[in-house]
């Protein structure tokens, strides 16, 4: 259940306090005195069978008397009561509450009676242990906070109510207002899921900011972030950043993968800027709502004062941004109307005494730059020149805080002096600061959302069409292990398991004796010149820990003598280690070569998680690593590789050719692709693969698995993010065209334009049921970027074109009962059955994704959509809310 009756609590048109007291300063007390004050202007029952009236209100002594179901429950009775209430006020009618009342924990049984007691009316409870839920639009303060918030566009979601109260003081300080703060409290039902499903379709929430300390449904949770993130800012504070990993793990991806770092993941991919201060979240909120996202970030500055401008840089820098070059033709006009002393590069310092003419001419300039995409520009007070005049040109010329269509963020240093300046241009709305590492700071999350937003609109598929993938040959390595008990793979078995998924491994030739290893290594020698000979257990993981790898081997002797003193070794100091053999394979040796680290892991939360960095025996000192949620694509292996420092090692340096990017990024989606292939597989280490200009090679690889779960087919279950599902695609005949039906991916957004262009206005008002002539960049963004987790479109192609036929699309609500249906087929290719052959996708889709019921709103004058409705069996009937319109509904269980 995720949105179902959550309406009660955003827009409730009566309220009930149940709990309601007399006594002063009970939570009883304040939390209906701030109803009453917020002015929310529905109905107000108090409900305590002690009082028969409270605050000029009649009381009412239990939920059966009250005189009609209120919208909305608050509870403030001790925990015992609150199952039962929760019966009573379900009888009555009413749908949702605010359970403020701590105390009803799993331990003691009520947390569950109090669910139970919900479960047959679809009531939704918010908390228990919260501060309550504030509707500032609504004029609604159902809460015991200290104060009311002022209405406006953001919207509050926190699972801290001491959190919660101190942003709406804050806010309160700084003159912002929201549309919901809603105090999560224990979320036993309504979760923060839920809410950003609800929040995404409000029109009055214009960013989205939220405290987070755990997410307790993370594919709910990224389902409906991707959904609302899509739409508007989402912002967020999560808590616990250094929670530590667990001390062992049978991979080193396992001790590396640490919780914090996997949130950082996942909340990026999801489309979510993450920030780590209370005040962060509303600059982040702020900046984010003002502009759209950066596909380059790169700033220039423009200043008063050199110091200043180099502070911004020096904060810039810290975030990980990009100072925007300057172009000569650009130094050339700038030469020509500043003074000859100004500092002839970005930071673009036009001198203390400059007047606004001279910051115009400067703005005007570097952002007529195609090298810059985003401008800063600062103010420091001085007796030369005026800072309010400064303030007035800079936001006369800027156009709600853009010129050229680039961000313009300001920062006017001091207090006395700048506080005019600053108001000024907040009123023109420039963004402006008061630091200069505010500013840079700022405008770090714009760039940081922008890299966010390109995330999210990444959908792999569930089979990479490069992915060089042998799934059955892995499946019987897999098959084997788990028959012999086993869970570990040997490295023979690992290396051949991620070959088989385009990650090059060397020869390994296994050996049962030191004397085999002899012979094993004779016979490599002649091609290789040197071998390596490593332990091969099943118990002992970790080889280099206990002696069990020698390097640089030229002789069959030497191989020999080797293997026998790696079984010294393994005795002195693994005892109980065993010795299953020797792995016989060439010593590589490629000078150049960076050593990296591959790895997948089990988070308990998110899922399968990949692992890249830098690799080698001191992988976890040197502990430069970054995680990602699979399935993964060159661009997000990309994105991966860049977030560490040895990715930048990887393009080459001083002798040092650029290592093949390419090779690498294969090696990562091959490894992604195995996450979504196998269930069954636990952690994998490829450590170390060593890569150069000639590609990539993996000198050891582990992987363990859960043999219970082999065979278990993918894709895999746990992954929560839904790769794009490949193998819906089919083929259609007309008799008169052929064409390709597949899932629609975000590409398709180029297709649009000539699609649209030869679709009739009446069929384009059919489809949205209005006349439409403008499709805005966005709107088509989002009818192309889809969560397949709970939506899905299909689009047929011409075969012989490639051009966009028809696209019919399902869009479920997020508890799957009830999913929309729309289909729009370009008017020239009509009456070929293409309709019928997309409608007919969508239901066996819906079918196979168990949803409840399809329901198509189709307008009155839509004859051919009505027709076509009733030979699929749908059930017409009037819109009973809209004149001239039907909803034709097909019961799928």
């Amino acid at each position: 259940m995720t949105i179902r009756n959550l309406e009660f609590a955003a827009r409730p048109r009566s309220v009930a306090v149940i709990g309601a007291s007399a006594r002063e300063r009970s939570v009883g007390s304040v939390v209906l005195h701030n109803i009453i004050e917020g002015g929310f202007e529905g109905q107000v029952w108090p409900v305590n069978p002690k009082y028969p009236e409270i605050a000029g209100l009649t009381c009412y002594p239990d939920a059966a008397s009250l005189p009609e179901a209120p919208d909305l429950a608050v509870i403030v009775t001790p925990p015992a009561t609150v199952p039962g209430l929760i019966r009573d006020l379900g009888d009555k009618g009413t749908r949702a509450a605010v359970v403020i009342t701590a105390g009803l924990t799993a331990a003691n049984g009520l947390r569950q009676a109090m669910l139970d007691a919900a479960r047959p009316y679809l009531f939704r409870i918010i908390g228990p242990n919260t501060v309550g839920l504030m509707v500032p639009p609504a004029k609604l303060n159902a809460s015991f906070v200290h104060m009311t918030p002022q209405a406006g566009g953001i919207a509050l979601l926190s699972q801290s109510g001491a959190i919660a109260t101190a942003l709406v003081d804050w806010a309160a300080e700084n003159n912002l207002g929201f549309s919901h703060i809603v105090s999560l409290g224990d979320m036993a039902d309504v979760d923060v899921g839920d809410y950003l499903d609800m929040l995404a379709g409000d029109g009055r929430t214009k960013s989205i900011v939220m405290y987070l300390e755990s997410i307790p449904n993370p594919r709910k949770f990224m389902s409906a972030a991707r959904a609302a993130a899509r739409i508007k800012p989402v912002i967020a504070i999560k808590a616990g950043r250094h929670e530590q990993a667990a001390a062992a793990a049978a991979t080193h991806t396992g001790a590396l993968s640490g919780a914090d770092r996997v949130v950082e993941a996942a909340l990026s991919r999801a489309g979510i800027l993450r920030v780590d201060g209370l005040g962060e979240l509303f600059d982040a909120a702020e900046i984010t709502a003002r502009f759209q996202p950066l596909r380059r970030a790169r700033v220039a500055i423009v200043t008063n004062g050199g110091g200043a401008g180099v502070l911004a840089v020096d904060r810039i820098i810290d975030c990980d941004g990009e100072m925007a070059e300057l172009s000569p033709d650009t130094i050339a006009r700038l030469d020509a109307s500043l003074p000859p002393t100004w500092s002839r590069a970005n930071p673009v310092d036009i001198i203390g005494d400059a007047p606004a003419e001279r910051y115009v001419a400067a703005i005007e300039a570097v952002a007529a730059d195609p090298g810059t995409d985003a401008l800063i520009v600062m103010n420091c007070p001085t007796g030369l020149a005026s800072p309010v005049e400064s303030a007035r040109a800079v936001a006369d010329l800027t156009k709600k805080g853009m010129i050229n269509g680039k961000p313009v963020l300001t920062c006017w240093l001091g207090e006395r002096t700048a506080r005019e300046g600053r108001q000024i241009l907040h009123e023109a709305g420039v963004a402006s600061f008061s630091t200069p590492a505010d500013t840079a700071s700022a405008l770090s999350y714009l760039a940081d959302w922008s890299k966010a937003q390109a995330a999210l609109s990444r959908v792999p598929e569930s089979r990479g069409e490069d992915i060089e993938a042998d799934r059955e040959t892995v499946l019987s390595i897999f098959r084997k292990v788990a028959a012999e008990g086993r869970d570990m793979l040997t490295e023979p078995e690992a290396k051949a398991a991620v070959s088989a998924y385009g990650i090059p491994a060397p020869e390994t030739i296994v050996a049962t004796s030191p004397q085999e290893a002899g012979q094993a290594a004779e016979r490599l020698l002649g091609t290789w010149g040197k071998v390596v000979v490593k332990l091969l257990s099943k118990t002992i993981t970790h080889k280099s820990d206990v002696g069990g790898v020698v390097l640089d081997i030229d002789s069959a002797e030497g191989a020999r003598a080797a293997a026998e003193d790696i079984v010294r070794k393994v005795k002195k100091l693994a005892p109980a280690g065993d010795i299953e053999g020797f792995a016989v394979q060439p010593m590589i040796t490629r000078h150049q070569a960076q050593e990296l680290i591959l790895g997948m892991s089990r988070d308990p939360i998110f899922g399968p998680v990949i692992l890249f960095g830098a690799g080698g025996i001191a992988v976890e000192v040197m502990n430069d690593t970054a995680v990602a949620l699979p399935p993964l694509d060159d661009v997000l292996a990309g994105d991966l590789i860049d977030r560490t420092r040895i990715g930048r090692l990887l393009a080459g340096f001083r002798d040092r050719k650029p290592a093949d990017r390419a090779a690498i990024a294969r090696a990562l989606n091959g490894l992604s692709q195995m996450a979504v292939d196998f269930p069954c597989m636990v952690s994998v280490d490829v450590n170390p693969l060593l890569a150069d200009a000639d590609g990539v090679v993996a000198l050891d690889a582990r992987i363990q698995i859960d043999p219970k779960a082999v065979g278990q087919p993918g894709p895999n279950p746990a992954l929560v993010i839904r790769p794009y599902p490949s193998g819906l695609e089919s083929q259609f005949d007309s008799g008169e065209a052929h064409y390709h039906i597949r899932p629609i991916r975000p590409a398709d957004i180029a297709l649009y334009p000539e699609f649209l262009g030869r679709t009739s206005p009446s069929d384009i008002r059919f489809r949205f049921l209005a006349p439409r002539k403008n499709f805005p960049d966005e709107m088509l963004k989002r009818l192309t970027q889809l969560d397949y987790e709970r939506d899905m479109a299909f689009v047929a192609l011409e075969e012989a074109t490639g051009d966009l036929a028809g696209i019919g699309r399902l869009s479920s609500d997020p508890d799957r009962e009830t999913a929309e249906y729309a289909l729009l087929i370009r008017t020239d290719l009509q009456g070929q059955g293409l309709g019928f052959a997309l409608l007919s996708r969508l239901i066996e889709h819906a079918r196979r994704e168990g949803i409840g019921r399809i329901e198509g709103i189709v307008l009155a004058d839509n004859r051919k959509m009505l027709a076509m409705c009733r030979d699929f069996g749908f059930v017409i009937e009037h819109h009973p809310q809209e004149q001239g319109v039907y909803l034709a509904v097909l019961q799928l269980r």
